[in-house]
């Protein structure tokens, strides 16, 4: 079975190769903020719409005409896509103008505007740009983004085609996972553990000694930013990347991990953006507790696992014991869970994560059918009910139920 994904290089471009991506980029952004100015004055722009505007657009304007057509009806697509998404997926918004000092470029070319010749990567306008090839490309690629980071590094990123990896037959049943920012990741097995590892605390030192650098070195509004403050705001980007790089990392690892052993993955469906606006913020960006709840289910989709997502409310207060509900709401404080009816006591997180795979477990399930499928993980998930053997009316799907492929 084959599967598409993206092969991503650092290229390195040189002066004048540089000087052509970044026009071009701006031919791309200018026509992003015209289809912005479209939606905002009720003109309804569609992709077919965009395209006959671009024609227009290139017959009036010779600096429009002298960039590449592909990339600039790459753009208005991806424009159409964002748009079509902002009314059917949950959470999001209107396309926004890009500003020429946020907005990072990034070009996209189909077939029809790229090709490699001798390990280069050529793009239209003449433009040649050497690819540190780190991997060798497993087919052809259909099409390639060209972009650059917030250090100033371009890279390419080829979307192919490669056969699928073996995946190893799960030797256990399941596995909930709940989220926290002590211990990033707390499963029903503690060998499944995620550690908070600190990357960004280790780094905090060396990235407050850049952003000293930056505020002694920035002169005042209106006035160009120095060179010495521009090296200090590029060190600080550097070690913050670093630090994101390592968590990135570890959650790959410790996503294969988890799915290489486990037929169902019950996933607490925790949403770490209100902890921005807490006291634990910098631990919880230090957690990176959306990156690994991301790079969890991608993993447990491509390799075919079942991916249950659970609601978190009540998986605290609920005893995974008896399945009874504690009457009052647990404070951080309070790490180990109690349980007033058969007194369970357990640690407060791996609670929750014997809730949270008893919750994906017992689907349509009685209350009776519950409080047995929870009893059963008491010992660490050994009396689990296996996949394909649900149990007397266990029937139905669970809400959040992300297919893989089977």
């Amino acid at each position: 079975m084959s599967e598409t994904v993206r092969y991503t290089y650092r290229l390195r471009p040189g002066r004048q190769a540089e000087g052509a991506l970044l026009a071009e980029w701006g031919r791309c952004r200018w026509l992003w903020n015209e289809a912005v100015h479209q939606q905002r004055t009720g003109r309804k722009p569609t992709f077919g719409k965009l395209s006959k505007l671009l024609t227009e657009a290139r017959g009036r304007n010779a600096w429009l005409r002298d960039g590449s057509q592909v990339a600039q009806q790459q753009t208005l697509r991806t424009y159409a896509t964002a748009l079509d998404h902002s009314f059917t997926v949950k959470g999001r918004s209107r396309p926004k103008v890009k500003r020429k000092k946020d907005a990072l470029p990034s070009l996209e070319y189909t077939t029809r505007g790229f090709r490699l010749k001798d390990g280069r990567l050529c793009l239209p306008g003449k433009v040649t740009v050497p690819v540190v090839w780190s991997r060798d490309l497993p087919s052809d690629p259909t099409s390639v983004r060209v972009y650059r980071d917030s250090l100033g590094h371009w890279y390419a990123s080829f979307v192919v085609r490669r056969e699928q990896p073996e995946t190893p037959e799960a030797d256990l049943p399941g596995i909930g996972v709940d989220w926290g920012v002590k211990t990033t990741a707390t499963t029903t097995n503690p060998v499944f553990d995620l550690l908070h590892l600190g990357h960004r605390k280790r780094c905090a030192a060396e990235l407050a000694k850049a952003q000293r650098r930056m505020a002694r070195r920035r002169r005042p509004k209106g006035h160009a930013p120095s060179k010495g403050y521009l090296d200090a705001k590029r060190q600080a980007a550097r070690i913050a990347k670093k630090a994101a790089r390592q968590n990135t990392h570890d959650a790959r690892v410790w996503a294969k991990k988890v799915t290489n052993h486990h037929v169902l993955i019950a996933v607490e469906d925790f949403k770490p953006g209100f902890l921005g606006k807490t006291r634990m913020a910098r631990k919880a960006a230090d957690a990176a507790i959306g990156a690994c709840k991301r790079e969890l289910i991608e993993r447990g989709r491509r390799v075919g696992r079942r991916v249950v997502l659970v609601p978190p409310a009540y998986t605290t207060m609920t005893c995974s014991a008896c399945g009874e509900r504690a009457n009052l709401r647990l404070g951080l404080g309070v790490r180990i869970f109690e349980c007033a009816a058969c007194g369970h006591t357990a640690c407060r997180d791996r609670n929750a994560a014997r809730t949270i795979l008893a919750t994906a477990e017992r689907r349509r399930a009685s209350a009776d059918d519950v409080r047995h499928l929870i009893a059963s993980f008491r010992d660490g998930g050994s009396g689990a009910v296996r996949a394909g053997n649900p149990g007397p009316g266990l029937g139905g799907k669970p809400p959040g139920f992300i297919r893989g492929n089977r």
